[in-house]
């Protein structure tokens, strides 16, 4: 005989609280992951706590790039990469550069229940240097669009190369505020060498489906993240070029060689000339 089912509402028992949450407990037996308060009531974001429980759900080998997050979540990679940098410094994320016995290096990324942990049946392994990817390298404040100059300020070949990221992706339409913000930053890349479609290039690869924020947004953060490229070395002087060296000449004084563009007298007998002018002056 099946048991009897109501449709009334749950009623609260005897002594539970009469506001803020009550839990409806179900004993999961497959198809769950544990997570400790402390991550799952860490204060702050949001999504680094989703980013954090997606990340220690799915088996060990899947990918946990940011362009794999990125595809999973509605965020950007700006979020995602703020995210993981907090992991990061919490301890709850690691990464380490290992070599293969190929030799090729491979960056693998290790996630922990509680931070600084481990496995008691893994071998103690000498501390190693992680491998922090650019974007989500800890990042010094940029100003605020506000404190840039005007665009009338700006370099002109900057303010066209940001101009022209809209012939490559239409939603990167910026205003004037945000293209005199940018314009240093390219300016500099352009100083570095960087020609102009290299720059475009870096700035509209692999963008998100969805923007969250505006573009200027992502533009700054790819800009402020890659690395510039070394400065050309100086250019050299041609091997075997060397000063020019004067002709010798017979002083017509004292019959010694010297040195000089034009024949004369040596630089003792010119002296000695110029101290007998100033006696007989006295």
């Amino acid at each position: 005989m099946a048991d009897p089912q109501s449709n009334a509402p749950l009623r609260a028992s005897a002594g539970a609280p009469t506001s803020g949450v009550i839990h409806v407990r179900t004993r999961l037996t497959a198809d769950f992951t544990v997570i400790s308060n402390a991550l799952a009531q860490r204060r702050g974001s949001a999504v680094t706590i989703g980013v954090a429980a997606y990340i220690a759900s799915p088996p060990d080998g899947s990918p946990v790039s940011i362009t794999a997050l990125c595809e999973h979540f509605t965020e950007g990679e700006i979020l995602i990469s703020r995210a993981l940098r907090e992991l990061e410094a919490a301890g709850y994320l690691e990464r380490r550069r290992e070599r293969l016995p190929t030799g090729r290096i491979r960056t693998r990324t290790y996630f922990y229940d509680v931070p600084g942990g481990g496995s008691p049946d893994d071998p103690p392994e000498p501390p190693k240097p992680r491998a922090v990817p650019p974007e989500a390298a800890p990042v010094p404040p940029r100003p605020r669009p506000e404190e840039t100059a005007s665009l009338s300020d700006a370099d002109p070949r900057a303010v066209a190369v940001l101009a022209s990221l809209r012939r490559v992706d239409p939603r990167l339409v910026l205003s004037e505020r945000e293209a005199a913000s940018l314009a240093p930053a390219v300016t500099q890349w352009l100083a570095a060498g960087v020609a102009p479609p290299q720059i475009t290039d870096l700035l509209t690869a692999r963008l998100p489906d969805r923007f969250l924020t505006r573009p200027a947004g992502i533009l700054a953060f790819r800009l402020r993240e890659t690395p510039l490229p070394a400065p050309p070395p100086a250019p050299r002087s041609p091997l075997g070029e060397r000063p020019a060296v004067l002709p010798l000449q017979t002083c017509d004084g004292c019959e010694r060689a010297f040195r000089a563009p034009d024949p004369g007298r040596c630089r003792d007998c010119r002296s000695r000339e110029a101290s007998d002018r100033l006696r007989a002056a006295c």
